[in-house]
Formats: C-alpha cells, structure tokens, sequence
C-alpha cells in the first residue's frame, strides 16, 4: 500500500481547472446574456428532417470516479490481497456493508443500490474496465483527449466528439436548438456544436435584467447584432429564440412521473430540467449534465463520506430519471462517464491516486441492460501482473466502442471519422 500522504479532497490541478472553469464562465456570462425554460406544446418536426434518433444525454464524472469502488469487482480475489484497499475495499455481498449483487462476480456499492431496478429492467447496463486508452493521468488532458474524443493523438482538434456528431446529421427539428448542457459554459465535448446552449438552471432561465426595459433591450440587440449582420448575427438570433422556445415550458409546475423522486441537489435537478425538456417533445437531440467532486485522494469515504455521498446523488438522480422517462425511455439512451478511474491500491490518506481504467454505465430502452460487459481475463485483472503500468485497472474496452454503437443504432451515424477520428470501433453489443 502506498503511503502518500494528501492534505485535500482534490489534487492542485483539478483545483486549479475549477478555478480555471470559474473564471471561463465569469467570461462568457456577457456572452450568454440569456436565461431558460417552462412546460411547453409540443413542437411540429419539419418536413424531412431526421426524427428518427434517440436523445442522448451524457453525464460526465468530473474528478476520476473509482469505479472500483462504484461497480465492486467482489468476484477477482485480488481485491482484498493484504495492503491493497484495507479501509476502502467494498465486501461481497453477504458481508456486513457488502456490495449489492448484480451477477455474481460485480456488485453496487451500497450507496449505488438505488440503481438496482434500472439493472434489473433490463435498461441498464454496466461497462468495467473501460475508458480513454490514452496514458495521462492529468485531469486537464484527460479532459481534452476524452471530450475531444482524439485519445493518444496530438491535439490538434478543439471541437468535442458530440458536437461533431452533430455537425454531421441533420437536425431533429427546425426550432434551432439541438443541445443543453445544464452549465455555466458548454463543455468541451459540445464545444463548436450548433444550436447548443449552456443553461445553469432551466427554471429561471429568462431575459437578463429588469422586466421594465426588457423590450427595449432585446430591440437594441436585435438592431445591434442581428440586423447589421456580421459574425456574432446568428449567435444573437439563436440565443434569443432558444429564450423564447424554453420560456414555453413550464418547469415550475412540471411533475414527474409517479414514483421518480429527484433528489434536491443541483445534479439531481439537472437531470429533472432535462426531462421536461425531452417530454416536452421540441427535438432536442442531446443534453449534458456534471457531476464533479471524485478527485478522492483523502478520506474518499466509501459508505460514509465524500464518496459515500457524491454516490447517492449519482444513483438516485440516475434512477429518478429512469423511473421519470419510463414512456419515453425507447427514444433515450444515457451514457455516465469519468475521465479515468482510480489507482488499485489505497493511500495513506485513506484515499486513491489517479488511475487509468474505469467503469461506464448505459442506460435506455435499447440498452442490452442487466448485464455487466467487461474482459476481466480470468476473473483475476486485479493481480498484480495485469495491472496497468503495475498500479492501476486496464483499458481493455475503448470508450468509443461504447459511444461508436450508441452513435450507429441509436442516433443513426456511421459517420466515425468524423466523430472519432483515427479510431475503428469495435462493438460490444450494448444497444440494438
């Protein structure tokens, strides 16, 4: 067991990119003068436009979840060798605080159990040992090669995986609004997307400033950006209407579905935001949603703690979603993914270091859930001999193979060099 020592949650460097974040969304609040939704009439899709996808929401873990932790691998012994997680190894099912059982060799954590019945639906579905193949372990990098989606490539390319996606189909509905990250900015994997806005919260998203003198100053950005024409023209002419467009839905008053319990968090509300929009039927055809704090260096606290409760936020939105889209859940796919995955063995800090491999979940109507994909080689990718540069869980399934099929049988792109450029994808048989 290493014996590092760290005196905060997060390391220097995810600090100083929240800081970083901080100062970028400080910048672009000029920019993104505007504001949000309410429970709206459904929106006629014009005449051939393509219909006929999913929408995708992508949920990013930023910090480096330990999915050794979130999805419990109880069946590789390696696990509990001595000194490897002596505090913070979750135990097989039948022991006290024991993983929730999903099918004999992978459990949920306990704080992950609400996800239980979206597993065993058959909606959702757990990829291990999954994630960027790339060997950074700085969050910033990962960040860039992940979002960018060009893993072990120069970066020389600044427009996210989604956002070329939808740059290369053609939109859902004529409304101009294709994308919402529920952010203070777009996050890189939308970056260059068209018609896709950042929204810190949906509900009060409006017309900055007094109601009094609204008019006026909607008029003079009108006469000042739309009708003298120029590069910031179209950028002023979509965000006034994507106001106008989520101003119709009513997210005061929007209920969701018997049984779907958000929880009162920014995360959980984020993703009820989200489902007004999606039953609201206007063609969006993707949305994004945080969740950051999984930089665990310290005191990660597995069933009581930091970790412990970032889990709960994360399961039981997940799954209020789940239960809140059930009638609309055959045209939903949503991907949950982290940059990488925590180091195998604990710190002396009671926490994990930076990693490599990782685990992903996926959740729809057309998710081969209930399953746990995963090359786990010989039950045993814990041993020492197999870990990654000797610390850590491999990659042995490409991020991209996963979002690749997602992107062919769901959103109907094939369109792979684009998205993902210098990359093959191999299939996993996760949706049909």
């Amino acid at each position: 067991m290493s014996t590092r020592i760290h005196t905060c949650t997060g390391c220097d460097e995810f600090q100083a990119w929240s800081r970083r974040q901080f100062l970028e969304q400080a910048k672009s609040s000029v920019a993104a003068a505007v504001a949000a939704p309410v429970w709206l009439p459904r929106i006629v899709l014009a005449e051939g436009e393509d219909s006929d996808r999913d929408t995708l929401i992508v949920v990013f873990l930023r910090g480096g979840m330990d999915g050794l932790t979130a999805v419990v691998p109880y069946g590789d012994p390696n696990l509990y060798a001595p000194g490897l997680r002596p505090n913070l190894a979750v135990q097989p099912p039948d022991a006290l605080n024991g993983a929730v059982d999903l099918d004999g060799f992978f459990g949920l954590a306990p704080a992950m159990g609400p996800l239980l019945p979206a597993f065993q639906s058959g909606q959702l579905a757990v990829v291990h040992a999954t994630g960027s193949p790339d060997p950074t372990r700085s969050h910033f990098d990962a960040f860039n090669y992940m979002e960018y989606g060009i893993p072990e490539q120069p970066l020389t390319i600044f427009t996210g995986w989604l956002a070329r996606h939808l740059q290369s189909v053609p939109p859902m509905s004529a409304n101009g609004l294709r994308a919402v990250a529920i952010a203070d900015v777009v996050p890189k994997t939308l970056a260059g997307a068209p018609g896709a806005v950042p929204v810190v919260d949906p509900p009060t998203y409006d017309f900055p400033g007094k109601a009094a003198t609204a008019v006026l100053r909607r008029d003079a950005i009108e006469q000042g950006f739309i009708d003298a024409g120029g590069p910031l023209a179209s950028v002023a002419a979509d965000t006034l209407a994507t106001i106008d467009l989520l101003k119709t839905i009513d997210f005061a008053n929007y209920v969701p579905a018997p049984g779907a319990l958000y929880p009162n968090t920014f995360f959980g509300t984020s993703l009820r935001s989200l489902a007004a929009i999606i039953k609201a039927e206007i063609g969006l055809e993707a949305g994004m949603v945080e969740l950051s704090g999984w930089d665990t260096h310290n005191q990660q606290g597995v069933f009581q703690g930091a970790m412990a409760n970032l889990m709960d936020n994360l399961s039981r939105s997940i799954a209020a979603l789940h239960m809140d889209l059930q009638n609309q859940m055959d045209r939903v796919t949503v991907v949950v993914m982290s940059e990488f995955g925590r180091r195998a063995d604990e710190n002396g800090s009671i926490g994990t270091d930076h990693g490599h491999g990782n685990c992903m979940m996926v959740m729809g109507g057309h998710v081969d859930g209930g399953k746990v994909f995963a090359d786990w080689t010989s039950g045993e990718l814990l041993h020492p001999d197999l870990l990654y540069q000797g610390d850590s869980l491999q990659v042995t399934i490409d991020y991209r193979d996963i979002v690749s099929e997602i992107l062919q049988k769901r959103l109907n792109n094939s369109d792979f060099a684009s998205v993902f450029p210098n990359f093959t994808p191999k299939f996993q048989g996760i949706v049909t």
